[in-house]
């Protein structure tokens, strides 16, 4: 696989400084579909994204049960978007969770003032640009 690209990981980084905070999806032991908003996903590593989750909702318990995921990072002013896929795993202690807690943007961690969350980072599989055209892949 390829490097995340510098565009990405600017974009990625810089996602709720814009406005445009990505789109995390999941799905439950049955198959039921799960998406909500993060803040705080980040470029982590050459070839994974990271979040802090925080709100402890159906997203970290999909993961537990499922960690197939996709961040879908999109900005219509920049004409921007991309499809992450990959595999989520929780980190509820140690140097990766305080790691990833450490690069957190200001305004997440602001909203878990006890530092209750945890860091779910995801190896990603591949990228897609919308249109399905396949960016980067492991295979």
């Amino acid at each position: 696989m390829s490097k995340l690209t510098e565009e990405m990981r600017i974009a990625v980084n810089s996602a709720l400084a814009d406005k445009v905070p990505c789109v995390v999806a999941t799905a439950s032991p049955d198959g039921k579909p799960s998406i909500g908003l993060r803040g705080s996903v980040m470029a982590y590593g050459d070839f994974s994204l990271a979040y802090w989750e925080r709100t402890f909702r159906l997203g970290a318990e999909n993961v537990e049960s499922d960690p197939h995921v996709v961040i879908l990072y999109r900005n219509p002013a920049t004409r921007q978007s991309w499809k992450f896929f990959g595999q989520a795993e929780i980190h509820r202690d140690g140097e990766v969770r305080e790691d990833v807690m450490g690069k957190v943007v200001q305004a997440e961690l602001d909203r878990d003032p006890d530092r209750n969350g945890v860091a779910i980072v995801v190896q990603l599989d591949r990228v897609e640009a919308m249109s399905g055209e396949v960016l980067l892949s492991a295979e």
